[in-house]
Formats: structure tokens, sequence, C-alpha cells
């Protein structure tokens, strides 16, 4: 199963004016992505009706990627936050079956602690409705221990682009789920990638490790609108298109 998609739905002025009349951005956007990572719940929270409108805006076999707020990674720091996780999986179950991962980013400045890790993602991971991606950003996490940690939990550390270190660039922790975010390189946010930069992409998305189940490529360039046309030549090369999605 693979899914390509973008950072927010938010249409460029070119796909504004082949919406259909009366048609929202996501409604566009969802016949022409098989998914998509909702990046506003970082920064506010959502009604659970908010996360139900946008379940039913979509195909029946779309599917969001979720990122955790940050109340959790950047000001608790993943700790004592029992009560602002249980907020946040509340408001997200409005998805229902189409909330596939959950994404958590946490900051530069936080270290890798086993015990801190161990506590969180044990208890983020007791629902088995969906899976758990991190994007760590301190190269204390790029360890063997931090992986091996990783692996126990069922956590899928992120590929990131522009990687902090060559083990960043890599998927890690568990491989059943693998998960690329690319922020656009070498300017972040504005720069597109080649079609060739794609086309290996797609090679190595489609020839998976035996424990990979699931791939997702969410493209964080969004600045420009670059990550549009970067998504869609992905999901043609993948089969992940709108046409023909995942599931």
């Amino acid at each position: 199963m693979i899914y390509v998609g973008t950072a927010a739905w938010s249409n460029p002025p070119a796909e504004r004016r082949r919406r259909i009349d009366g048609a929202s951005h996501l409604e566009h956007y969802g016949g022409r992505f098989s998914a998509v990572e909702i990046n506003s719940s970082f920064y506010r929270s959502h009604r659970r009706t908010t996360y139900q409108n946008w379940q039913e805006a979509t195909p029946a076999r779309f599917r969001f990627s979720v990122k955790m707020p940050r109340t959790v990674t950047h000001e608790c720091a993943l700790r004592n936050c029992r009560a602002e996780v249980k907020q946040f999986l509340g408001e997200i179950a409005g998805l229902g079956h189409k909330l596939r991962v959950i994404l958590v980013q946490t900051p530069a400045s936080l270290a890798f602690e086993a015990a801190v890790a161990s506590r969180f993602f044990a208890a983020l991971s007791s629902s088995k409705t969906y899976k758990i991606a991190c994007e760590p950003r301190h190269p204390s996490w790029w360890t063997a221990r931090a992986d091996a940690l990783l692996r126990r939990q069922g956590v899928a550390r992120v590929a990131a682009d522009p990687a902090r270190s060559p083990e960043a660039a890599t998927p890690g922790g568990a491989k059943r789920l693998v998960y690329y975010r690319l922020h656009g390189s070498p300017r972040m946010y504005y720069s597109s990638y080649s079609a060739e930069y794609l086309r290996t992409l797609a090679t190595t998305l489609t020839q998976p490790s035996s424990e990979t189940r699931e791939a997702w490529c969410i493209f964080d360039n969004t600045a420009r609108h670059a990550s549009w046309d970067n998504a869609r030549l992905l999901g043609r090369l993948v089969g992940a298109d709108s046409s023909a999605p995942t599931r």
C-alpha cells in the first residue's frame, strides 16, 4: 500500500480555476491524491465534527495522517501530557477508518530519553486503529538504541529531506510503515524535486523490504505549490494517483 500526498490541501491558483463550482479545496484535492497530512492540528485543536466533515468530504479510499499538537511534542516534551493526548485522540476519532497515521514531530532541542519515549509511545500505540510515525530532529534519536526502542514500540522513524544527518534520510524504527517527509531541497518549503529524484524514490517505494506493509510520501514544499506537481508525478510512478489510490 502506497499513499502519496501533500502537507495540507490548499489548492494552487491554477487548480482553483479547475475546481468545480461549489467544491471545497479538500474535495478537489481528494479527487487527485490518495492521502493528505493534516498539519494545522499541530498549531490548534479542531472539533471532532470538523474531522468528521473532512472525512465525509473525501473519497472512500482516501486516508489521513494527522500531526500531533505542539502542546504535546514541544511544550510538554512528551512528558505529563495524558490530558492533551486524550483530547487529541478524541478529536481525530472523527476521521473514522480514514485515520491511518499519527505523526509525532519532536523539536531539535528534544534529546532521546529511553524512559520518556517508551512511556509516551506505549500509551499512544495502545490503539490498533492507526500507525505512528516519528520525525525526531535531535541527533540522539539516530542511534541504534533509539532505533531499537522505536522498533519495539512499533513506531516508524520518518525519512526526511533535507536530512540533518545521513541516518535521518532513511526510514528507521519499525519497518512495517515507511514514511517520507520531503520539505524541499535545497531551499526548504520552496524547492521542487527533479523528475530523476522522484523516479529513484519511486523505485525505492515499489521495492520495499519484506517487513514493509505500507509506505507514505508527503511533500511539504508547499510555499510555491511545488508539492502538487511533485506528488502528482510520484503518484503516477507508484500507482497511487487519484485514478487508482491503493487500499
